[in-house]
């Protein structure tokens, strides 16, 4: 017997996870509280954010972890 098409994302959704789901022709992710795991429909675990960035030297900077986007500096002294 062959394994549903979305029986990974299943498994997960059951033991807790959260999924998130779009419609292939799309790009947008969104969350899927209650989702009926359709065949023209794309699911995934629903990434961890990534943690900032924070380097030294001489400056404190801080970079956003999705973005890796300034978040903020500052001088040490």
């Amino acid at each position: 017997m062959k394994p549903h098409k979305h029986a990974e994302f299943i498994k997960a959704w059951a033991d807790g996870g959260e999924i998130q789901v779009r419609i292939v022709s799309s790009n947008e992710w969104g969350d899927a509280q209650n989702p009926y795991w359709a065949e023209h429909y794309e699911y995934r675990i629903k990434p961890q954010p990534k943690p900032d960035v924070v380097q030294f030297c001489n400056l404190k900077l801080t970079f956003d972890g999705e973005t890796g986007e300034i978040k903020s500096a500052e001088v040490l002294t």
